[in-house]
């Protein structure tokens, strides 16, 4: 099983928390409100702890489940604190209307976190392909990206872990597309699909 430190206390954090816990791996919460995080710990149970704002995470895999505008600063806040981590950026960057991403260039949250990151820190893009009741209630796949062989294989463990299936997108580069992706559910959710209990998957043709 996996060591997992998730810094922010909103539902995305709950839901991946409580989905770590039941699938046997250690967890702890980092939060800005230490009585935030203290609460989501004890309701996650299982051992859950709670880990200092910007101190070394416990966890070898670090979750930042936080809004897009709020992932790169935070990491440059932990700063050396993450060396050695393998950090997980969840984020969709959509713009006012959800239609778009915010960001006009081609990268995404992942890579500009890969910027600022310190040496020995890896960045894999992974689960913001899925809306959290789908996340939380089904078994959907999980999309990733990442440049490291190594800290990918740490992520599916921990997917697989939590009764998902891990799917592997290609390099860091790729998590624009991911991003892209995120979009594209979005889209059907309002048009195509008409509603939000689903997820994108990959399905393989067997002879």
């Amino acid at each position: 099983m996996s060591s997992v430190s998730i810094i922010g206390t909103g539902n995305m954090a709950r839901t991946i928390g409580t989905l770590a816990v039941a699938g046997g791996n250690t967890v702890e919460v980092m939060g800005r409100d230490h009585a935030k995080s203290a609460d989501l710990a004890k309701s996650l149970g299982g051992g859950t702890t709670t880990g200092e704002w910007g101190a070394v995470p416990a966890g070898d895999i670090v979750i930042v489940a936080l809004l897009s505008d709020g992932v790169v600063p935070t990491v440059t806040h932990y700063g050396d604190a993450l060396a050695g981590k393998v950090i997980v950026d969840i984020s969709n960057p959509f713009n006012a209307t959800f239609d778009g991403l915010a960001h006009r260039e081609v990268t995404s949250i992942a890579q500009e976190v890969a910027k600022v990151a310190p040496a020995g820190a890896d960045v894999v893009k992974g689960f913001n392909t899925v809306f959290r009741h789908v996340l939380e209630n089904g078994r959907p796949d999980i999309f990733i990206a990442g440049d490291d062989a190594q800290a990918k294989a740490a992520v599916e463990a921990f997917v697989k872990s939590l009764g998902m299936r891990p799917m592997d997108a290609g390099g860091l580069k790729m998590a624009h597309w991911l991003e892209g992706a995120g979009v594209l559910t979005m889209g059907l959710a309002r048009h195509g699909v008409g509603g939000w209990d689903f997820s994108l998957g990959v399905t393989e043709l067997r002879a």
